[in-house]
């Protein structure tokens, strides 16, 4: 059975994720006065979450069809250091048939108001496919290799700037960062290749369903081309986007959907 190239796209979910970043200030209005308008106090920024670890399952979809699930966990390994990892198991529909398993992991620490990574790992199975890389982020070289089943190019060293990424990180970045309004510029460095990342967050949250549960949730979205995005949708207190979408053509193509998390 071929199998879809789009399938293994991973959702830049990096899919991972860190609690509820959009830090929304609370405006308590000072009531009105005889003589004029009700004065409203100036907003209060919430102050960065810091990390704690997590754990997160998600229903994934293909092209509007139940595919599988996925999940996502934060890990704190000591040492001032993280390692954040997503699992992607295909067992219905065609991810199904093809026996479709993504996996990736990052190892990374904070510096310097950064999320860096230090070294990463995929890999990608289906029949008849069996592509695995790693790859090590030397922040003293400033340099980042990957080593495995790539293209030559893919294998060579690239250059690191400072704030550089890997796309699970993105996401914690996105969660820690996206404030109502605002436009987020990332550099990712994954996989053999370098990327800037633009999102564009929505000025008001909206009601996001995801099963039997409802949040308000903030639109965080990527466009690519006229047709292609993708959208995550955070919500304040909760340590994981409640969904994340690729669309494709104007067409939802990967949609993981929040069924449940855990925290520390």
């Amino acid at each position: 059975m071929p199998i879809p190239a789009n399938l293994f796209r991973l959702p830049i979910l990096g899919l991972c994720l860190l609690g509820a970043g959009w830090h929304a200030a609370a405006l308590a209005g000072a009531g009105a006065q005889p003589d004029g308008p009700a004065v409203e106090a100036p907003a209060a920024a919430e102050p960065p979450r810091a990390l704690e670890p997590f754990s997160a399952t998600y229903e994934a979809h293909y092209q509007g069809k139940p595919a599988g699930n996925a999940s996502m966990q934060l890990v704190h390994t000591g040492d001032g250091r993280w390692r954040l990892d997503l699992s992607i198991l295909g067992d219905r529909g065609i991810a199904g048939a093809t026996r479709l398993r993504i996996e990736q992991s990052t190892v990374f620490d904070e510096a310097g108001g950064y999320y860096r990574p230090l070294s990463q790992s995929t890999v990608r199975k289906a029949l008849l496919f069996d592509q695995r890389a790693t790859g090590t982020y030397d922040w003293s070289r400033m340099q980042a290799q990957w080593q495995g089943k790539l293209k030559k190019d893919r294998r060579q060293p690239l250059a690191l700037k400072p704030g550089d990424m890997s796309a699970l990180l993105l996401n914690l970045a996105i969660m820690r960062d996206a404030d109502p309004g605002d436009t987020l510029h990332y550099r990712l460095v994954d996989v053999g290749r370098a990327r800037d990342h633009t999102y564009v967050v929505s000025a008001e949250p909206e009601i996001m369903a995801v099963g039997d549960m409802s949040y308000d949730a903030l639109r965080v979205a990527r466009t690519d081309k006229p047709g292609d995005e993708t959208v995550l949708w955070v919500a304040r207190g909760v340590p994981t986007p409640v969904r994340i979408l690729q669309r494709k053509d104007g067409e939802d193509e990967i949609d993981l959907r929040l069924v449940e998390y855990r925290g520390a």
